[in-house]
């Protein structure tokens, strides 16, 4: 049988690990089942994820980034997104009035334009440190150094937050991001009246510190902010069981 550590051990373990990490533990759900199951109840909270597409696709790219931040809004919480001036020319900016179609209102957002890769890890590893962050969202054009990235890791442990790596290439550089994802857009269907359809893409969950890995097509719902899987006529028209993010 262990021995039961005296309180005041256990008091100092909470005050060096700082309250924000202690409770924060859970995870925001993608409110699909088949992954949330795979990552143990969605994308853990307190925690670096990184994302990555090929430079044609970084319009998926930053969709994506857009429904997480949207699915792990909190209240009286914002979210800050993160590029530099070059990243910026190649990608261009966020358009305000389409925010809201991802569920992100502009009063909830901050943008931040920095100069240089290495200042935006910098103000990724500041951000998370604060608890009045919920989503840090931060572009890359060039691979992070290791380094930078355990930094930006504790800082999303003491924070609580979320941490969202951006990376305008695919490559096996080192992180310590908890789950590792490859966007890319897939087709979407046609509503019944031949106009658009809903936004789809196809994630791959290719490192995962908390189960198995694999591959899913989705589609988000911009009108009930709400993703579901598979891109097929009965999603396109509305009546598929998307369970609500």
């Amino acid at each position: 049988m262990l021995p039961v550590e005296p309180e005041h051990i256990l008091r100092l373990r909470r005050e060096i690990a700082g309250p924000a990490a202690l409770e924060a533990t859970g995870s925001r759900a993608f409110g699909v089942p088949a992954i949330d199951a795979w990552l143990g109840g969605g994308l853990a909270r307190a925690a670096l994820h990184e994302l990555s597409a090929a430079p044609t696709h970084l319009g998926a790219l930053a969709g994506v980034a857009l429904i997480l931040a949207a699915l792990a809004r909190e209240p009286r919480k914002q979210a800050l997104w993160i590029t530099t001036d070059f990243g910026e020319l190649e990608t261009g900016a966020l358009y305000g009035p389409g925010l809201n179609q991802f569920g992100l209102v502009t009063e909830g957002l901050l943008l931040v334009r920095v100069t240089r890769p290495v200042d935006a890890l910098f103000a990724m590893e500041e951000a998370l440190k604060c608890t009045a962050v919920a989503t840090v969202v931060a572009e890359f054009n060039e691979p992070p150094d290791l380094t930078a990235t355990r930094r930006i890791a504790l800082a999303a442990r003491h924070g609580g937050g979320i941490g969202l790596m951006l990376r305008h290439r695919i490559d096996n550089a080192p992180t310590t991001a908890q789950t590792r994802w490859r966007v890319a857009p897939a087709l979407s269907v046609p509503d019944k009246f031949g106009g658009l359809g809903r936004t789809a893409f196809t994630l791959s969950l290719t490192r995962n510190r908390r189960g198995p890995c694999g591959d899913w097509t989705l589609s988000w719902d911009h009108h009930e902010h709400t993703l579901s899987l598979g891109v097929d006529a009965a999603a396109a028209d509305g009546q598929d069981q998307a369970v609500q993010g």
